[in-house]
């Protein structure tokens, strides 16, 4: 079953060259896996330090799959230094049927 996964970061300050350049790191290694559909970024209208990424899985599998690559749990680590607290992620199922 298709998955949403929405991942919430509160940057300290804008959003920077370095920042945007781990952001487009972590969106091109998730094009690149098996079971990726989609993505999105979002940044916050109200306060432009909350940064909401949408991206799609064909299924959980998919996603928990790249959460835990060791090269994307890199730059998670590098993007800590810029985030003011821990990183949230929700998973939701595609569909109003979840078995």
């Amino acid at each position: 079953m298709a998955v949403r996964v929405l991942i919430k970061r509160q940057m300290k300050r804008g959003i920077s060259q370095d920042v945007l350049a781990l952001l487009n790191k972590l969106r091109s290694g998730a094009m690149n896996r098996d079971g990726y559909v989609t993505g999105e970024s979002l940044l916050g209208i109200d306060d432009p330090r909350k940064l909401l990424v949408i991206s799609t899985w064909q299924d959980m599998d998919s996603w928990k799959s790249w959460k835990e690559d060791p090269s994307r749990m890199e730059s998670e680590n590098e993007l800590k230094e810029y985030l003011e607290g821990p990183t949230e992620y929700e998973a939701y199922a595609l569909g109003m049927y979840h078995h």
